[in-house]
């Protein structure tokens, strides 16, 4: 469950800030006029203090009325919204995905001696996180464990005998995973572990008397809103803390009173001193010890290898509702392990480009801004951050590869596991046919993968090209993953042949500085069949005979205009990591920021203010609105988006219809009755349904880092059909996902969400994830466009830095795949909190207008991430950006203000027609019947009838009772006469 939103609490009492103070005002309206009738008779004096509380219930009435059907209404509507429920059948699917893409996804990276799998059915089970494993993260991916399959209950269904005296020794010591992510106190970042020293020695000699092997189980888990931790040491003596921030807000609580976890410079992704000392114990009493991974963030684990016991080790990111028990058929055997690495892990992440440009980096000049902020929006944070994208193109492997090819390091030193590395229990060859090519450009090749060894299984096939580079010239990363394939389950012996095709645009690097487009040089382009990223099986040279600039006058083939420079503004005053001689820049491009570089330039300053008025256009004529053309929505289901009856439905709304669709786009699309547009639900989560508005949750799914780990592009596609069958069933035609930014950290707070360090694995997995969601006809939301690589300081204005060419070539990769397969399905893009350089992402019309519409052709809604209070999210330069919808929830400042110049009509026009699009072509339209009034509306008119009764009936008798006791007293006063 999400916390409560204080951004919105805040807005709508700015919303309806007016009706509470008329209530204020008539509620002391009301005790004057009980104070002011105190000197009257009876029984004139309880008449009128009777009716003036009437009056004041009727006002109440009458006003809670007006609040309900008039600025909260698109809120209730959304909130209030019927919802169905997941059928068996739908959750049955869910749970078997699950499983089958753990079976595939998790990796084993060690296995000594052939000792997996295990002999043993009986197994020891060490660290704190075996009885609390990760399934998931939190925030919008957050995972439903209550009817997860535990680690523990997945050994179990496979037959292992645990022994239970570890489990409920972790359980007493803490039942609960600490509390990280999106929340006002801040983050949790204790790792609790039992200290060595409190395994009491009876307790060590039962365990070995009831095996001799050892199953090692460490976790991290991450989450929306908190990056993890890269100085532990800060963390614990609070100097991580910025007041003020709450995404530095952390905490962390020692395992012992005798010694600290972690020490100064430490960070969150290497054992802990608490579970190093659990290790050595466990070593030093079992002979055979296996260790599993939990988490989705690469991990430093070169520690494996410095102890002889430790034969198997395994990773395994969140593994969801039922991924658990895929390890434990992997342990016994009854699946073979498939999956391979996603990213590249290496030995010391303290050695990375990145390390010194992530975190928490603001600018030092801006507190006047910021104080304005701060005063006129109570959610804006008291910092603006910048991140600084250093590295280039060389993004994981790619560096890494790279900078062995130049010498400029020793490889086996600095990686442990390269990408796309993992283990089977069988043995496999693979064999490379020749390539082939025809007159588009298309490259063909085969593969020939046999099952060389003693037990069935499944092989990956990768291929990569190695373009020729020139000393100085257009950045090139020495490796690169071009295609992959899976075969099918091959028993030993069987061989499968696999066709993997590209075209040789593809290999087209994108020339910044020089011509400004994406170019293919001349030379000879090494295509090479790989184990992973690094190991060679087999290598073939590709000659292009001729330089080809994909200028204006020849375009790539899959562009709709030509890809030229568009987001210079983006890449400010910065020094990035370049290959010329040898990585010579190295050691000042990855230096962390200097007091110079936190003083924000003028033109940032500048972006803090935003007044549409001054981007009106003179020659923009006020198109026509209210108009009443026999049209509706319903007409234009699969009409091409240029058909010339959209001006006829669009010149039927009013100013007021086009600012609620466009204002209330939190987890809803609104009804608009002028045009016959149904409302629609949208739902979290890349793991699954997960929404805290209407109450709707689904099966928990794994993480996405385990699904890119199966290398299988089949199941990515049953995971997305599987998710939009429950979205489905519940009612919902939007999905917030997949999302598919990249991990350019392995300390990235939603790296759980994200599927891997490369653009070209993420988009064969998104590209088939999104196909299984067009298969229920639910629009699926491509998120977070752009960039969106970094949690901390991510609504406080944080300037992103980097060049066009990393973001072109590796972070905008699967957002473009996904855009150019599609063929006319429903889809929409959700943009980013973050800037674009100096300019708000979700806004920046470099990029939601340029690229995504006019070069790669989309068509479609984009919504803004989530719309909070925050000082810089602009609903006016939203639309005029590129963005058609807001995701707030309680209208407020989601609203346009320039709702009379032609300009930002037109804009709101346009936007409307995107939201509109994409809704009339999804499920919201299979069945389509005319609106019908809402329930909760029904029982609000209802509510109302029987008050009015109430309060009429009360009326009635407090006028006859009066009547009566004022006659009483006349004929007691005639009487007395």
């Amino acid at each position: 469950m999400m916390e409560i939103a204080w951004e919105d609490v805040i807005s709508v009492i700015t919303q309806i800030k007016g009706y509470l103070i008329f209530i204020g005002v008539m509620l002391v309206a009301l005790v004057v006029a009980l104070v002011a009738v105190k000197k009257l008779e009876k029984p004139l004096k309880g008449f009128v203090r009777l009716q003036s509380v009437f009056a004041f219930l009727l006002v109440l009435v009458v006003t809670v009325n007006a609040i309900c059907l008039g600025p909260m209404h698109n809120t209730i509507n959304g909130a209030m919204a019927k919802m169905g429920t997941l059928t068996e059948e739908s959750v049955a699917n869910s749970r078997d995905v699950i499983e089958r893409v753990a079976e595939e996804g998790i990796v084993m990276v060690k296995n000594e001696d052939g000792a997996l799998p295990l002999e043993t059915r009986s197994l020891n089970v060490f660290g704190w996180s075996s009885a609390n494993p990760v399934y998931g993260g939190s925030g919008s991916g957050t995972v439903d464990a209550s009817t997860a399959v535990s680690l523990l209950d997945g050994l179990e269904n496979a037959g292992f005998s645990l022994n239970t005296e570890l489990f409920d020794m972790y359980t007493e010591y803490r039942s609960e995973r600490p509390v990280i992510g999106i929340n006002q106190e801040g983050q949790d970042w204790t790792l609790p572990e039992i200290p060595a020293e409190d395994y009491s020695e009876e307790m060590l000699a039962n365990a070995q008397e009831f095996s001799n092997t050892a199953l090692v189980v460490i976790s991290r888990a991450g989450g929306e809103g908190s990056d993890l931790p890269h100085d532990m040491g800060a963390v614990m003596d609070g100097s991580w803390n910025e007041p003020g921030t709450k995404y530095l807000n952390a905490k962390y609580d020692n395992n012992s009173e005798e010694y600290a976890d972690f020490e100064d410079g430490q960070h969150y992704l290497e054992p802990s001193q608490t579970e190093q000392r659990m290790i050595d114990m466990v070593c030093s009493r079992f002979e055979d010890v296996v260790v599993v991974y939990n988490g989705s963030n690469t991990f430093e684990l070169d520690w494996l290898d410095d102890y002889e016991q430790i034969k198997g080790a395994f990773l395994i990111p969140g593994a969801g509702a039922t991924g658990f028990n895929a390890l434990g058929k992997i342990l016994t055997g009854e699946v073979n392990p498939s999956g391979k690495t996603a990213d590249t892990w290496v030995r010391d992440l303290t050695q990375t480009p990145y390390f010194h440009n992530i975190g928490s980096m603001t600018y030092t000049n801006v507190q006047d801004m910021l104080d304005a902020a701060k005063a006129e929006w109570e959610a804006a944070d008291g910092v603006a951050g910048f991140v600084r994208y250093v590295e280039n193109i060389y993004t994981g492997y790619r560096f890494y590869e790279t900078a062995d090819a130049e010498g400029f390091l020793n490889y086996e030193e600095a990686v442990l596991y390269p990408f796309g590395y993992g283990l089977s229990y069988t043995e496999f060859e693979q064999s490379m046919g020749d390539i082939t090519t025809d007159r588009d450009g298309n490259l063909t090749v085969e593969v020939t993968v046999t099952n060389t060894g003693n037990s069935a299984g499944k092989d990956v096939v990768e291929l990569y090209y190695t373009p020729p580079y020139t000393n100085g010239g257009i950045e090139k990363a020495s490796v690169n993953l071009i295609a992959l394939d899976k075969t099918q389950m091959l028993d030993p012996g069987a061989s499968e042949a696999l066709t993997l095709t590209w075209n040789q645009e593809d290999m087209a690097s994108y020339d910044t500085y020089g011509n400004g487009c994406y170019v293919l040089e001349r030379g000879d382009y090494a295509i090479s069949l790989r184990t992973d990223s690094h190991t060679v099986v087999s290598e073939q040279n590709y000659n292009v005979a001729e330089t080809i600039i994909y200028d204006e006058s020849n375009p790539r083939t899959d562009d709709v205009t030509v890809a030229t420079n568009q987001m210079q503004s983006a890449e400010g005053d910065v020094e990035y990591l370049s290959r010329a001689d040898g990585f010579a820049n190295y050691a000042s491009a990855t230096a962390g920021p200097t007091d110079a570089d936190r003083e924000a330039k003028a033109e940032i300053l500048a972006n803090g203010t935003y007044d549409p008025t001054e981007y009106n256009k003179e020659e923009d004529v006020m198109p026509t609105t209210g108009a009443d053309n026999e049209i509706e929505l319903f007409d234009l289901r699969d009409a091409d988006y240029d058909d010339e009856r959209w001006e006829q439905l669009l010149d039927n709304l009013s100013i007021d219809d086009m600012v609620n669709l466009i204002g209330y786009g939190g987890f809803q699309t609104v009804e608009v009755t002028s045009v016959g547009k149904v409302a629609t639900q949208d739902t979290d989560g890349p793991a699954g349904i997960n929404s805290f508005f209407t109450g709707s949750y689904g099966t928990g799914y794994c993480s996405e880092s385990l699904i890119a780990q199966t290398w299988n592009e089949e199941l990515a596609h049953e995971v997305g059909l599987g998710i939009t069958n429950e979205a489905v069933d519940f009612g919902f035609a939007g999905w917030y996902g997949p999302a598919m930014n990249l991990h350019r950290s392995a300390f990235g707070g939603r790296n759980f969400e994200y599927y891997s360090e490369d653009g070209v694995l993420s988009a064969v997995m998104a590209v088939n994830t999104i196909q299984g969601a067009y298969e229920n006809g639910v629009y699926p939301y491509l998120k977070h466009f752009g960039f969106n690589e970094q949690e901390t300081n991510r609504n406080a204005m944080l300037n992103t830095w980097l060049t066009e060419q990393s973001a072109r070539e590796n972070y905008l990769k699967p957002f473009e795949a996904c855009v150019k397969d599609n063929d006319g399905e429903a889809l929409a893009v959700m943009s980013v909190f973050n800037y674009i350089g100096n300019e708000w992402g979700g806004g920046y019309a470099p990029l939601l207008n340029n690229i995504l519409r006019d070069e790669w052709g989309f068509q479609g809604m984009v919504l803004t991430d989530y719309f909070g209070n925050y000082g810089y999210m602009d609903a006016d330069r939203a639309i005029r950006g590129g963005s058609d919808c807001m995701l707030g929830t309680t209208g407020g400042e989601a609203l346009i203000t320039d709702q009379k110049s032609a300009t930002s009509v037109l804009a709101m026009r346009q936007a409307s027609k995107n939201i509109m699009y994409t809704v009339v072509n999804s499920v919201a339209y299979e069945d389509y019947t005319p609106g019908t009034i809402p329930v909760w509306m029904l029982i609000f008119y209802g509510v109302d009838a029987a008050l009015a009764v109430i309060l009429i009936a009360l009326e009635v008798i407090v006028i006859r009772n009066y009547i009566r006791k004022k006659n009483s007293k006349i004929t007691v006063e005639t009487a007395e006469e």
